[in-house]
């Protein structure tokens, strides 16, 4: 039989204290509707429905070029006015529709699958689970043989029925024509005056359709976010399945609790990660690779045997196998380290290509330079290569030696083996194997009064 899946996607969320529909907030990289989205994707429906209401233009603006289509429920009264919106879209009589929502974005594939399967074109199933602390869900009444008999929302429950700790999650399947039946039946006779799809569980059992429930196996499944702080839990929730993922991937991870993913990581093996470390966009790692503490990673290639030390930003870039980079280094997009290159601390490479052994170990600046084998570039140096328009390249040949403080001025040559004197200011090419100095002379000047502050009126 044919899947229909549905995500309710129409609510404020009002607690979130913001302008923005609640499930378009972002969870890891992604709003989360779209964590709905891809979990569904997996399910080869026949179709997928999105209702949308608050904040419909952003919404369906998200999910445009998707293979869904969207609902709009205008106004929102309720879940199950929700699901009388797209019943004229369901097509046929036969069939599960399995009802997501699009702020539960952590709902994985195969529970969502069990559900579909519970239901079985033939029953009412309920995605349930046992909560420490229920507060804030529907809770599943039974009768004495354990049977579903209903679902109670909180708002409406008695106190003894708000003890129960079996919630319903909101999420559930049924059979496509009865569920027609059953939402357009309902009635809004409740305290808040809405459409409860709920409702339709008492309507199931009056007419002898099985209704079962299905088990959640993980709360992060089930984990709705309706204010900020539900959204940081869920945001951890997520890292440390990802954390997980790397683990059993054969990353050895210092701390899981405190790692963060927003994109893809692919690691070799012997990799070791500190605590603190973002990686961000595409990000490659080589065998025997180590990640000190509070790095950023963005869209890097990071080759075998490198070691990255501790708050290093790298964000386009590459390095290459041996390479040592950091403490406190930054490599902007173009940079490319290759083997066994060190870039030390409070060292910028911003577009520019070492070559293998190259050193520039503190306080320095690269940018749009090509460098040779075996240079050592000095401490304070750094290329001048933007002249207020345009900017210039310099070249630094195989085994130059540049001192420190210097200052290197786009377009310019330094030849293979040159030395540049402590101080220089070059914006002439240096010759190969030559020293080249650029300073002023040295002068001391006798009699010479330092400055003393004017005397207080």
């Amino acid at each position: 039989m044919a899947l229909h899946v549905v995500v309710m996607a129409a609510g404020k969320g009002t607690r979130m204290k913001s302008h923005k529909p609640k499930v378009l907030h972002r969870l890891g990289v992604q709003p989360l509707l779209q964590h709905v989205l891809q979990a569904a994707a997996g399910l080869q429906a026949a179709q997928t429905l999105v209702i949308t209401g608050h904040g419909a233009d952003a919404v369906e603006a998200m999910v445009a070029g998707q293979p869904v289509h969207c609902v709009r429920q205008e106004p929102q009264l309720g879940t199950g006015h929700a699901i009388q919106q797209v019943v004229p879209h369901l097509s046929g009589e036969q069939g599960t529709v399995l009802i997501l929502n699009g702020d539960v974005p952590l709902i994985r594939p195969e529970t969502a699958r069990a559900l579909a399967a519970a239901c079985g074109d033939q029953a009412l199933a309920l995605l349930t689970i046992e909560l420490a602390d229920p507060k804030g869900y529907g809770r599943i009444v039974r009768a004495a043989d354990g049977a579903v008999r209903g679902i109670v929302e909180e708002k409406d429950a008695s106190p003894d029925q708000r003890a129960l700790r079996e919630i319903y999650t909101g999420i559930m399947a049924a059979p496509l024509g009865a569920l027609k039946r059953w939402v357009m039946a309902l009635r809004n006779e409740n305290a808040q005056r809405e459409y409860y799809l709920t409702d339709i569980v008492a309507m199931a059992v009056a007419q002898g359709v099985p209704v079962v429930s299905q088990a959640a196996q993980d709360e992060l499944d089930v984990l709705g976010v309706n204010d900020p702080r539900q959204l940081a839990q869920a945001e951890r929730g997520l890292q440390m399945r990802l954390a997980q993922a790397q683990m059993q991937a054969g990353v050895r991870l210092a701390d899981p609790a405190r790692f963060d993913l927003r994109g893809t990581l692919t690691c070799g093996e012997d990799v070791e990660i500190d605590v603190g470390c973002v990686f961000e966009g595409r990000v490659r790692v080589g065998h025997r690779v180590t990640i000190g503490a509070h790095c950023v990673l963005r869209d890097a290639e990071i080759a075998d045997d490198a070691v990255i030390q501790p708050f290093t930003h790298i964000e386009g870039a590459k390095v290459g196998a041996g390479a040592i980079v950091g403490p406190f280094a930054r490599l902007r997009p173009g940079a490319a380290l290759g083997p066994e290159v060190h870039i030390g601390n409070f060292v910028e490479v911003k577009n520019s290509t070492l070559g293998r052994g190259a050193k520039a170990n503190h306080l320095a600046y690269l940018g749009d330079a090509t460098v040779g084998a075996r240079v050592n570039y000095g401490a304070g140096s750094i290329t001048a290569n933007y002249d207020g328009a345009n900017k210039h390249r310099t070249v630094i040949e195989d085994d130059v030696h540049v001192g420190s403080n210097c200052v290197l001025v786009a377009p310019v040559t330094l030849g293979a083996g040159a030395t540049i004197g402590g101080g220089s200011t070059i914006a002439r090419p240096a010759p190969a194997g030559q020293l080249t100095v650029a300073r002023a002379p040295q002068r001391s000047l006798p009699g010479w009064v330092r400055p003393a502050k004017a005397p207080k009126a």
